[in-house]
């Protein structure tokens, strides 16, 4: 554009300076002639200059699209907790696989996390240490039973948010995680306890852009497996749908479909986990949850045994520092698919818990939480002298912190 304007300029003063002057019509055409071509290579060589730009940002913006940043973050959550009924070995009852030590101080769950960030990759590494990985990862070797996380992905779209995730990553049933500063409880209920908090595979997702529906497709090694069960050839499939009709609602519907047993005594296992969060006001919300489930009771049968659990949070926060908590919930599996307890009536366990959360600052949160679990039909809970009775009560207390910075890239 600035060669452009010189032409103009010397146009100008070109025919200023020559139209009074004498010269023949020969020269003045010929002038004239020169002006125009001065003014034509100027407009070409500025379109070329515009193309070249729009090619490099073009370039640019491709490029982008894979370039991010790395990010660090944190997690640790001590705690204490008294069950009433003091285990000898310090351990509650093997349902419990979240803060499951009796009578210690100890940590649940402590990560180190490093994520890369960018428009179209991703990817995330973890490793932990505490009393929840050593639970809920017993049946992983080695190393396996430190990761918490680790995955990569790339978004498959341009213009939309469809990821394609590989690797380990949080399981897509339920509503409560290991982190337990994003639960509304201290403890972890018996639906969470006894459903998958992590798996591994391959996980397929789109995002609407307005953030509204989510729906992904799953294959996976298992029932909250990183190995897959020796002698087992047959992978797992899930799904998972979550609207958001509102800014107060979100529902969810997920699904699991496999075998966490060798093929030659393979038993098809079938689940569902339904959940909505209902954040009524600023300050109230409802948590209602449904999780059934239905597994043969043996190869090639057409008979299944059944479990089922529904629960129900509310909490309320009179101030941004403080909340409280209760939680109603019931576990039913009477022949013992998840939870064994090898009593006549199997296990039916009624739940209740009350907590109370202060949160000094945004990333910290103590919290105190007394819980009674009561088995309404046999005694399945074991007490200090050997004997056992229908009632657990304990009393908790937590301290978690979290934190993440991103490094200062010059």
């Amino acid at each position: 554009m600035k060669r452009i304007l010189v032409a103009l300029l010397f146009t100008c003063f070109g025919v200023a300076a020559y139209s009074q002057a004498a010269i023949s019509p020969a020269e003045r055409q010929a002038l004239i002639e020169q002006i125009k071509k001065e003014i034509l290579d100027s407009i070409r060589n500025e379109g070329i200059e515009v193309a070249k730009d729009a090619t490099d940002s073009v370039r640019i913006a491709k490029a982008n699209q894979w370039k991010g940043h790395v990010e660090f973050s944190g997690y640790m959550e001590a705690y204490y907790l008294y069950d009433f009924n003091q285990p000898s070995n310090h351990t509650r009852p093997g349902f419990i696989y979240s803060h499951n030590r009796h009578n210690e101080i100890n940590v649940n769950l402590a990560y180190l996390k490093m994520a890369y960030v960018a428009p179209r990759l991703r990817a995330n590494i973890a490793v932990m240490m505490g009393t929840y990985s050593n639970a809920n990862l017993a049946a992983e070797p080695g190393l396996l039973k430190n990761i918490y996380e680790a995955n990569a992905g790339i978004n498959l779209s341009k213009k939309k948010q469809v990821w394609l995730d590989g690797g380990v990553f949080a399981s897509h049933l339920g509503f409560e995680s290991a982190v337990g500063k994003d639960c509304w409880n201290l403890t972890r209920s018996m639906l969470a306890d006894n459903s998958p908090y992590y798996e591994s595979g391959l996980k397929l997702t789109y995002t609407s852009d307005n953030g509204k529906l989510l729906v992904s497709g799953l294959v996976l090694n298992g029932w909250q497996r990183i190995q897959r069960v020796d002698g087992n050839s047959l992978p797992s499939f899930g799904w998972q749908v979550q609207g958001k009709p509102n800014d107060k609602v979100l529902i969810n519907s997920s699904a699991f479909i496999g075998s966490d047993k060798p093929d030659s005594v393979r038993q098809m296992r079938y689940f569902h986990n339904f959940y909505t969060v209902i954040n009524a006001t600023s300050k109230f919300g409802l948590i209602l949850g449904f999780d059934a489930g239905m597994e043969q009771k043996a190869k090639g049968s057409k008979q299944y045994n059944y479990w089922y659990s529904p629960i129900l949070i509310a909490r309320y926060t009179p101030i941004e520092q403080l909340a409280l908590a209760a939680r109603f919930e019931y576990y039913e599996d009477k022949n013992g698919v998840i939870i064994g307890t090898g009593t006549p009536n199997g296990f039916g366990t009624l739940g209740y818990s009350l907590n109370l959360d202060y949160s000094p600052i945004s990333n910290a949160m103590i919290r105190l939480e007394g819980r009674l679990l009561h088995s309404y039909k046999d005694e399945i809970f074991q007490k200090k002298d050997g004997s056992y009775t229908q009632f657990s009560p304990s009393l908790g207390v937590s301290f978690a912190y979290a934190f993440s910075f991103a490094p200062r890239v010059k």
